[in-house]
This record gives C-alpha cells, sequence and structure tokens, in this order.
C-alpha cells in the first residue's frame, strides 16, 4: 500500500508542475485532463499526509517509552501511543477506500426512465411519485433536472417518464436507484379501503457522451409523427415528435415533449446512446459472475430493490436489510438517508474484495 501510495504522491507532484507549464495553460483540453486529476488525487494525498504525521508521533513515543525513565512522561507516552494507534489503524481503513478504484462512471450525469409496472393506473401514480421524489433531490443537491419524454395518465402520474439529471457526481449516487420499486397502499381509486400492492421499474443510464459511443447514421432510422397527449388527444398540430431505431440493436426511442423537432430528435439521440452505453456495461458485468452478486452497485432493473409503504409510513430497501419509518420524508427527497447506507455497504464490499 504504501509503495502504491508514494507513486500518487510522485503522479500529483508531477502534475503539479505541469499546470504552470505555459505549453500546458495554453492547451485548454490537455490542462483540465490534468487539473481534475489533480484534483481526484488531492484526498488521497492529504490523507496520506495525515497517516506520516501519525506514524511520526507514533514513533516519537516508542522511544520516549524505550528511553525516558520519567514516570509521569511515560505514562503520557503510552496514552498518546495508544490514541495514535487507534488514528493510525482509521486511517489506513480510510486511505484503502480511496485507493479503491473509482467507478468512471460515477462523475456522469444520468438518464432516468420510470415506467409503471403490475398495477395499473395506481402503478402509473406511484411513477409520479417517484418522479416527485427525485426531483426534490435534484433540487436538494443543486442538480438540473430536464424531462426528456412523458407519456402522462389522465388520473395523474405517468405511464413512462424520461428525464436527465446533470450535475455534480449525480451517478454515484443515483446508481443505486436502478431497480424494480414496490408501493403497498390504498389506491386512489380503490373503494373498499384495501392496500393494493404496485410497482414501478426504474432505470439509471450514465449519460453517454459521443466519444463514449458513436452513432452511424446509416445504422438508425428517424421517423416523425404528430405527437399526442392522454388518452390519444392531440398535442401539436406539427409533425414533431421524433422516433429513432438502431437498426443493429433494434432499440427504439421516442420523443415528444417538445414542439421543435430538431431539440426532440437531440434528445432521443442523448438516451439512444446512454442505453447503449448501459447496454455495453451490462454485457461487460455479465462476463464477470462475481460483480452480478454484488446488487448493491449492478443496480439490476429486475431486482425488487425497495418497499413504499404507505399505512406505516415505513420505506424498506432489500439489498441491505435497511428499514426506515420516514416514508413522508423520503418521498419529498431525503433520499440520502438511503443512498449513504448503500454507499458505505458497496464500499465495505469492495474493500473485502480488495482484500
Amino acid at each position: 500500500m504504501i509503495d502504491k501510495l508514494k507513486s500518487i504522491i510522485e503522479r500529483y507532484e508531477e502534475i503539479g508542475n505541469a499546470l504552470s507549464d505555459p505549453d500546458v495553460v495554453s492547451d485548454l483540453k490537455k490542462y483540465r485532463a490534468l487539473n481534475k486529476e489533480y484534483r481526484n488525487l488531492q484526498p488521497i494525498v492529504a490523507k496520506f499526509s495525515e497517516y506520516e504525521k501519525i506514524v511520526r508521533h507514533i514513533e516519537d513515543d516508542k522511544e520516549i517509552l524505550k528511553e525516558s525513565d520519567n514516570e509521569e512522561l511515560w505514562e503520557i507516552a503510552q496514552a498518546e501511543l495508544d490514541e495514535f494507534e487507534k488514528q493510525k489503524e482509521t486511517l489506513e481503513a480510510e486511505i484503502k477506500l480511496l485507493l479503491i478504484s473509482k467507478d468512471p462512471m460515477d462523475e456522469k450525469n444520468v438518464i432516468v426512465e420510470i415506467r409503471a409496472g403490475t398495477g395499473g393506473e395506481e402503478a402509473g401514480l406511484f411513477v409520479g411519485d417517484l418522479f416527485r421524489m427525485y426531483s426534490h433531490y435534484a433540487e436538494q443537491r443543486s442538480w438540473k433536472l430536464e424531462v426528456m419524454d412523458s407519456h402522462p395518465q389522465e388520473i395523474g402520474g405517468f405511464k413512462e417518464i424520461i428525464f436527465s439529471i446533470s450535475g455534480e457526481n449525480v451517478y454515484s449516487r443515483m446508481k443505486y436507484e436502478g431497480g424494480v420499486h414496490r408501493v403497498q397502499r390504498v389506491p386512489a381509486t380503490e373503494a373498499s379501503g384495501r392496500v393494493h400492492t404496485s410497482a414501478a421499474s426504474v432505470a439509471i443510464l450514465p449519460e453517454a457522451a459521443e466519444v463514449d459511443i458513436s452513432l452511424d447514421p446509416k445504422e438508425i432510422r428517424v421517423d416523425v409523427f404528430r405527437s399526442s397527449g392522454p388518452g390519444g388527444q392531440s398535442v401539436n398540430t406539427t409533425d414533431s415528435a421524433v422516433r429513432i431505431t438502431h437498426l443493429p440493436t433494434g432499440l427504439v426511442v421516442s420523443c415528444q415533449d417538445e414542439k421543435s423537432q430538431h431539440k426532440n430528435k437531440a434528445k432521443a439521440l442523448k438516451i439512444l446512446r446512454s442505453r447503449l452505453l448501459a447496454k455495453k456495461q451490462e454485457e461487460e458485468v455479465a462476463k464477470v459472475a462475481e460483480q452480478r452478486r454484488a446488487m448493491v452497485s449492478t443496480g439490476d432493473r429486475s431486482a425488487k430493490i425497495r418497499t413504499y409503504n404507505f399505512p406505516q409510513n415505513r420505506v424498506t430497501d432489500h439489498r441491505i436489510g435497511l428499514t426506515l419509518y420516514r416514508l413522508d420524508q423520503i418521498l419529498n427527497g431525503s433520499l440520502d438517508d438511503i443512498i449513504e447506507p448503500l454507499q458505505i455497504a458497496d464500499q465495505t464490499e469492495k474493500l473485502k474484495k480488495a482484500g
């Protein structure tokens, strides 16, 4: 571990010197890449500096214990040594965590797709609840949310809604939301007052840039049509809605929320790239069966990850057995109460694998 840390310090100092080089400063692309790497290394460098200070204190106290005849000084050194040993152990664990390879997708923005599952119109209402929850969460974290496409229901909610979230390290938190979300409550459409169970699926796609996924114009078919609202009612009188078919995979993306055909096409291409990137990721993960076991990090879309029970004001995340009796707060955006324990569980699992 120490050798690896020393090589990181060397790289950090090397980048620090390069960032003041006029040739690097004049190359904006190179400067940004190096500056980003420099900032990513800073937490490790700071933590290792702290670790080295603690190690020096331990060595000094051991020297005092070995050589001093002063009883009072000996007792102080022993007490200090015990405390520094604990700090050293904590720092070693924190450094190991920082040394674990970061998910290269963590800094990306995301595209979120929520679809109604079992439960008919009630499932669609639940899709609306989840959308509002993520909207509040994005607002709290100063992220930007933009609706890409939606299919609203007449009674409220959505059959499906697709939206993007952009900001700092969005995927690093939102990746834990992928899977089947289940709701237990008395539906607004239920006269007898019985509790029903409905479900919605959430897909979290890291937003793909053109450098991640290049699209050959020959491999896509673009169709335009007139957009429609709930119940088939016409929204626009022009053919502004866009449907894009990726011929090699058969993936189809439609966008109709904008009045401009050009904007709908741009959104549809963004969604298509992200779906293709997600498909590529899934194929890579499937090759490593071991990774499939860690449902916390893979966000398998077919797995039931969470239950929202309205009568008991309860939320249960099934992956880590976490139950909280503050459903109302979580639906208002207090998602960190769930996401942070999931991150800890994920990091703990990675530490075990790292040995």
